[in-house]
């Protein structure tokens, strides 16, 4: 198998910590691409042309994030996301919910990086105000939840890693400065994440 990925995109972090964690590294070819760029095989993969995109054996193509973690999650017994109809079903739609809240609030740091990279005469305010207030509701409710999701490392703490480690590299002031408010209101969530951040996988991802 072969996966097409970005070192800079969390979406793609995730997916390689995922592929860490179920021991799949010597399985997987990992080959970087940049998708602002026209790259033929990325294209061919995934009309939308976008990473990660994961192209199996046979050549079939997977993309989208949350569909390639949920297949490498079948590839052996440890699985990150409890299987349907299981004891802990319960729990496999709260981590496919981390997972979402988690891809949500990238989605909106990407679009205000994007968005400012634009002409300052050409960005759009009340979309800027938009997108930082899902960031906002986003870790106000990471932060009320963090302790739900244990130990035992699962796609919840995949999926969590990796969106704040894209503000960690993209907008630390949300995080970190002193000068912004809301950082002062995560706590819990930002002492997970100093300690989750040493975790192998996460270390073994780091944006470069």
């Amino acid at each position: 198998m072969k996966l097409l990925y970005s070192k800079t995109s969390p979406y793609s972090r995730k997916v390689r910590m995922v592929i860490h964690e179920k021991g799949l590294q010597q399985t997987i070819t990992s080959v970087t691409c940049n998708p602002f760029e026209e790259v033929a095989e990325l294209e061919a993969a995934n009309p939308l042309g976008k990473v990660p995109t994961l192209i199996l054996d046979d050549g079939t193509s997977l993309y989208d994030s949350p569909v390639i973690c949920a297949y490498l999650d079948t590839l052996s017994p440890d699985r990150l996301i409890p299987e349907s109809g299981s004891d802990s079903n319960g729990q496999r739609w709260s981590f496919l919910c981390w997972e979402a809240l988690a891809d949500g609030m990238t989605d909106a740091a990407y679009n205000i990086v994007m968005e400012r990279r634009r002409p300052p005469t050409q960005q759009s305010a009340e979309w800027l105000g938009r997108w930082a207030a899902d960031i906002e509701r986003a870790l106000q409710q990471m932060e009320v939840r963090i302790g739900e999701i244990g130990r035992d490392v699962t796609l919840a703490h995949l999926a969590a890693g990796a969106a704040i480690g894209y503000l960690d590299l993209r907008m630390p002031e949300i995080l970190y400065e002193a000068a912004c408010p809301q950082s002062a209101a995560y706590p819990r969530l930002l002492q997970w994440y100093e300690s989750f951040r040493l975790h192998p996988s996460m270390q073994s991802t780091v944006p470069a």
